[in-house]
């Protein structure tokens, strides 16, 4: 029986199983979207091509960066998410989706800096099944994630995170999944879980955000964004494909 069982990709896996675009992806929901829960290699583009900086683009993002100064840690968060939501045949990745723009733009805002969240001591360490327990804000949590994703590849690799392989990149970015790379004042698991969540609000989200750029993320679902109405299709006794639309008047 298990050699009749097809490997899924990670990009087959988001859709065969009917994730709610635009919906937020809590951790456990999906499941690890790569590593051990997923096929070897994914189906990520070339990894020569990907590699040396590749993310580094600001062309198709509005407003370019708001948040991180430093070119390095924006790029490794860029091959980090295109790790996680990699282009295929199917259509862009993160990085041509311009998700990294859309955290980017999230951690400036009051995402970033946890405005909506109640962030007063006593801190005690939570159990997995809980939420948001860290005296850190999200900000501080990507940037260490960050700095210890190529902390890592330096310890394992010799290599700069950007200039691994994509097997390599999964290795590191799996053991954050599974808790095994020490962090301060958060499990490596709950930046993983804050990661995964993000590159999919950024894939699926109305592009006025940053991310989901050309409205690619709702083209690859079928999903035809903010109507106006649908009040000449309704009635309609054949399958209707509707060109999406942003709330921000983009077609």
């Amino acid at each position: 029986m298990a050699d009749e069982k097809k490997d899924v990709s990670r990009r087959d896996f988001l859709k065969t199983a009917g994730v709610a675009t635009g919906a937020l992806v809590g951790g456990g929901v999906i499941g690890g979207l790569i590593g051990y829960n997923a096929k070897d290699g994914g189906t990520a583009t070339d990894d020569e091509e990907r590699s040396g900086g590749r993310a580094d683009q600001s062309a198709g993002s509005p407003g370019g960066r708001m948040f991180f100064t430093n070119d390095h840690d924006f790029n490794v968060l860029s091959e980090a998410t295109e790790r996680i939501f990699p282009e295929d045949d199917l259509g862009p990745g993160a990085i041509g989706l311009g998700v990294p723009y859309f955290i980017d733009h999230q951690l400036a805002g009051a995402y970033g800096n946890n405005e909506k969240e109640y962030m007063q001591g006593p801190f005690y360490g939570g159990e997995a099944t809980q939420g948001y327990q860290s005296r850190l804000r999200r900000k501080d949590i990507f940037l260490q994630g960050i700095h210890k994703m190529e902390q890592e590849a330096q310890s394992r690799f010799e290599k700069s995170f950007t200039e691994l392989e994509g097997e390599q990149m999964d290795e590191i970015i799996t053991a954050f999944q599974k808790d095994e790379v020490e962090m301060q004042g958060v499990a490596a698991g709950f930046f993983f879980r804050l990661l995964r969540s993000a590159v999919l609000e950024g894939a699926y989200s109305d592009p006025m955000y940053g991310g989901n750029v050309g409205m690619e993320g709702w083209k690859m679902k079928g999903f035809p964004g903010h109507q106006a109405a649908y009040i000449d299709k309704i009635e309609s006794e054949e399958f209707e494909e509707i060109d999406p639309q942003s709330l921000g008047g983009h077609h």
